[in-house]
Parts: structure tokens; sequence; C-alpha cells
């Protein structure tokens, strides 16, 4: 099998020639790894699948100061609120869904599908309904507003609903095999919101972006996953991506409830990855395959690549997926 083979195998609920290795996010650390490019990192670092080059359109906020186009409030690149609270902001920060083609340059897009063909190319970023709600609106807005305004509430989720499936569609056009959608939806200690609220504001929102869609679509999510695993399988999520090593997600606990329902990628520990000690890396990539196993499950950090990690540790986390593996 050549990676994007494997890749589907997987998804296709078959056992695949080996492991595939599917790192979602590679968000920094490109020099000290030694990669050419965000996009190539994928391959040269011999992952399975390469990501779908995006952009941010130069007009937006996002990620820099001010409020974006979809209300969200930033200062110095980080998130801090929301400001969508009436129905005149919901109309001010909704872009039209044709927007979504800005997040993508089709000329680049092609030459990494033209560079590697044999990969599974893949889009993953986080837009997803609710996540877009709440950072629109900000969360304690949103709660207080649920509370008193329910079909407000819902009338941010069905645009921003819309928008996922707008760019999610584009990509899809534009070659992309899988889906990764970020919509965070917990921390440690669990869900952010009671099981009936997600099966009244969230669930419907999902079983539809998943419907509408010809590729499997993967949900990211940090936090503890216990009580959304079921809603994940009700949506018809391919599977599950993360599953956050310190907020007590165990994933053989995970594989032996759901591994027939969900296709499983992530545990390895990325707080071992800012640590000096090697082996701890070693031992925990060895961990996660063997609990993962060899059908149903993709090798993946719990959540992504970024600066400030200690190069030495990912390289051998990279290093020692393709020694465990066996390539």
């Amino acid at each position: 099998m050549n990676s994007r083979e494997r890749v589907h195998a997987v998804l296709a609920g078959k056992k695949p020639d080996r492991v595939p290795r599917f790192e979602v996010w590679i968000d920094g650390l490109f020099d000290e790894l030694g990669v050419s490019d965000p996009y190539s990192a994928y391959p040269e670092l011999g992952q399975d699948v390469v990501l779908m080059p995006s952009q941010t359109p130069v007009e937006s906020r996002a990620w820099s100061d001010g409020v974006d186009e979809f209300g969200r409030v930033w200062k110095k690149g980080m998130y801090l609120s929301g400001m969508v609270a009436a129905p005149a902001d919901l109309k001010q920060y909704t872009p039209p869904v044709s927007y979504a083609e800005q997040f993508f340059d089709p000329q680049r897009v092609a030459g990494i599908r033209s560079k590697y063909p044999d990969h599974c190319l893949f889009f993953g970023t986080h837009i997803g309904p609710f996540m877009g709600t709440y950072m629109a609106m900000g969360l304690e807005r949103m709660f207080m507003k649920y509370r008193k305004d329910k079909p407000f509430v819902q009338a941010v989720m069905e645009t921003r609903y819309e928008w996922c499936l707008a760019i999610f569609r584009h990509a899809v056009q534009l070659g992309a095999e899988v889906i990764v959608m970020g919509d965070d939806s917990a921390h440690r200690g669990g869900s952010m919101i009671s099981p009936q609220m997600w099966r009244e504001l969230v669930l419907p929102y999902h079983l539809r972006l998943v419907q509408e869609l010809p590729v499997p679509v993967i949900w990211h999510t940090d936090g503890r996953i216990d009580n959304l695993l079921p809603f994940a399988v009700e949506a018809g999520f391919a599977g599950m991506h993360g599953l956050e090593t310190l907020a007590g997600n165990h994933l053989a606990e995970i594989k032996r409830n759901y591994g027939d329902r969900l296709v499983l990628m992530g545990n390895a520990d990325i707080n071992l990855f800012f640590e000096p000690d090697l082996e701890a890396i070693r031992a925990d990539v060895r961990r996660s395959l063997q609990e993962g196993g060899s059908q149903g499950f993709m090798l993946s950090s719990c959540n992504s690549i970024f600066p400030g990690m200690n190069p030495a540790a990912v390289r051998e986390y990279f290093r020692c997926q393709a020694e465990f593996i066996g390539i």
C-alpha cells in the first residue's frame, strides 16, 4: 500500500499493511526539524498525509488585533471574546458563504497535490459550528443567551454551520479526501455543556455536516471526551482525533468501547515534547501503538506540534514512529 491507500483502508474499516502516521497540525519548529515548508513537512517527516494549504484573507483581523469578520475579538494574535449579542450583530459579523473561496489558493493546492500524489490530502481547521458560535458570542454570553433566548443561539449556530459547510465543500472541490474538523467542546473536567444541551444545540448540526459532505469527517476536540463519544458515533463521524492524555482519556479503554465504530487518532502525550527525556517519548509512542492496535487506529500526537517544544524530543517522536512501525 502507498500512504494514501493506507489511510483510506483504515477509514473504510479494513486492516492496513501498517499503522498510518497522521499528525494533524504541524505548526512550528520547521527549521529545527529540517523541513522545507509547513506542507512538505508532512511527507518529509514520514506522515502518510499532507495538509491542504489554506490562508487567512489579507483583510481579516483573525489571529492579529481587533474584531474579525466573524465577530471574534483578538489581541496580539490571541482570542479574547466575541461581539455577537443581537440579530444586528449576527448580520454584521456573518460573511457570505462565497467568502470561503478566499481561504484557498487553488494553484498552491494543486501544486501540493501533484507533488505528493501518493499521500492522502486532508483539510484540517478549527471552525466547527459549536466553536464558531461560542467564539463569536463569547462563551459566557452564549450560556446566558441559551437560557433566555435559545432561538438566537440556534440562529448563530445555523450561520456558523453554513460557513463550516461552505469551506469544507470548497476544500473537497479542491481535492481534500478527509476533513478534520476542530470543534473544541471539552476541558479536562469533561464536556463544556451537558448531554441534554449537546443533543439540542450541537448534535443536529454535526449530523447535517457529516451527511452533506462526500468525504470522511474526523472530529478533533481537546479535553475529556467520555460523554461526547456517544454523540460522535451518533453524528456519524469517521473518527476522533486528540484523545488528550492529561485530560484522562485512556486509549485502551476508548478502543475497547468505541474501536469498532470510530477510527481513533492520537493520544501520544505532547507534554513529553517539552522535556529532555527522549526515552519517555519512545515509551509513549510504543504505548500508543500497542493500545491503538493494528486496525482502526492512526498514530498522532494528542494535539499538535507547535513552537516552544523541545526540538530534540519532537525529532525523536517522529524518528521512533518509523522504528516501531517497521518502516
